[in-house]
């Protein structure tokens, strides 16, 4: 199917501009047939070099996009050195040439969306199922099988594990049965048809990695290796170079996110001011109290702040907390759970409105601005909740700015109950976070504050 995709993909480009060629009525001549045979050739070579015909279980669709286009200007390259060389680029209809070269890739793209999707219904009937073995089942090797069991559409078939010590609690964690020790792995590959090889095996096994890419690089499976870089919580890291050394950067990039964040929230504060000026109004006809509440949380580097909020709450609501927790054990009981009350009895009218909405967050636009959040983050805390419940997240929890939204925000919000949920949520930001993420973020913030889910 691979090599049909390939032709497929060659037919297409050079079928296209036959197309575009038809509908802007230009006349073909000799010229327009040079160049279908040259990108022909140009493309059956260059779309096998950029490895666009790879195995793509489990990838994500962008990264075969970005491929594409790699592979497509590789082509369009040549092709322009070539009407220069020749002086031949008045032979050519320069509209054709342009709508051409700036739609083929998405045209690829979609062709290889539909194949791809074709396999996954392959294989989610349990065809085309490539199987694997992980040699290692300390906490890499659980996850990458959780991983893979969340992709389905992926069609791998992890058979069980290789390992030289396993307690029998690990046993019963793992879910797929011990295969052998790591020394019996080559024998295994030789006597079953095994697709993939996983190495899942902490850095410091140097040894066992190495005697692994020895033994069974010639028995048929591809190997992979899963660096174990997430325990430190070292997802961004970068490869760079030293002379001839190798380097990992682990210092993350965020010069995007602060300009990101300043031209969205100057943007934000600006769209949303007549609103602001109706609730300043509003909570001060309801008790004349003041309109903004302040409240220490965690900021960046361990260091506190204070976090702008309109005032939903009566005056004097901390000592009211107090009483309310001491005479009321229900009260008190969820409190500790969560630190919020469901039916909190403190809030005032418009105070109600503005949770139910998150406009009582708009002030926080300011501690964006002023460089001690970002648009988006992990949950804004306070000391306690970062060394109670943090534990050994705290690291990574002030190694970036909490966020007005999150996905926190955009999960069930002040629905979510049990408070390791909250952390594992923003572990995952902080690992994973990108400009993509943010954006995708703040559209589901957008659409989660419209239906109110969760909030209160």
């Amino acid at each position: 199917m691979v090599r049909v995709l390939h032709l497929t993909d060659c037919l297409t480009v050079i079928g296209y501009l036959w197309l575009l060629v038809y509908w802007y009525r230009v006349p073909w001549n000799m010229y327009y047939t040079r160049l279908v045979i040259l990108t022909f050739i140009l493309c059956f070579v260059t779309f096998q070099s950029f490895q666009l015909y790879r195995s793509w279980r489990g990838w994500q669709f962008y990264t075969e996009f970005i491929v594409i286009l790699k592979a497509w200007g590789a082509v369009v390259g040549p092709l322009l050195f070539f009407f220069f060389i020749f002086k031949i680029s008045h032979a050519y209809s320069r509209l054709v040439f342009l709508i051409w070269t700036i739609s083929t890739p998405v045209i690829i793209f979609l062709i290889h969306v539909i194949f791809r999707k074709l396999l996954r219904h392959i294989r989610s009937r349990g065809k085309n199922i490539r199987r694997a073995v992980v040699a290692g089942a300390g906490d890499l090797g659980k996850n990458l099988v959780k991983e893979v069991e969340s992709i389905p559409w992926a069609g791998i078939d992890v058979l069980g594990f290789f390992d030289d010590k396993v307690s029998p609690q690990t046993r019963e964690e793992i879910g797929k049965p011990i295969l052998g020790d790591i020394s019996m792995l080559p024998c295994y590959l030789k006597n079953n048809d095994i697709d993939y090889v996983y190495i899942a095996l902490p850095m410091r096994a140097e040894k066992k990695i190495f005697t692994i890419l020895r033994e069974c690089r010639s028995l048929g499976a591809r190997i992979f290796l899963i660096p174990d870089l997430y325990v430190f919580g070292l997802h961004h890291a970068e490869v760079q170079s030293l002379g001839k050394l190798l380097l990992l950067n682990f210092n993350p990039h965020t010069e995007w996110k602060r300009t990101f964040d300043v031209l969205f929230s100057s943007m934000a504060l600006l769209l949303t001011l007549p609103v602001t000026l109706i609730i300043i109004l509003l909570i001060k006809l309801e008790d004349g109290g003041p309109v903004i509440y302040r409240h220490k949380r965690i900021a960046s580097a361990g260091k506190t702040f204070d976090c702008m909020k309109f005032r939903t709450m009566r005056v004097g609501a901390e000592e009211e907390l107090k009483r309310l927790l001491a005479e009321d054990p229900e009260l008190r009981a969820e409190w500790e759970k969560s630190y919020k009350l469901k039916k909190d009895p403190r809030i005032t009218r418009i105070g109600r409105f503005l949770r139910k909405t998150s406009l009582d967050e708009l002030p926080q636009f300011f501690n964006v601005l002023k460089g001690e959040m970002s648009v988006v983050g992990a949950r804004p805390i306070v000391d306690h909740e970062l060394n109670e419940f943090y534990k050994e997240s705290a690291g990574r929890y002030c190694s970036m700015k909490p966020g007005i939204t999150g996905m926190w925000q955009v999960g069930r919000r002040s629905d979510t109950e049990d408070y390791g949920d909250r952390v594992k949520l923003d572990d995952w930001y902080i690992l994973n976070y990108s400009l993509w993420t943010d954006i995708k973020i703040i559209g589901k913030t957008i659409i989660t504050v419209f239906k109110g889910n969760g909030a209160y």
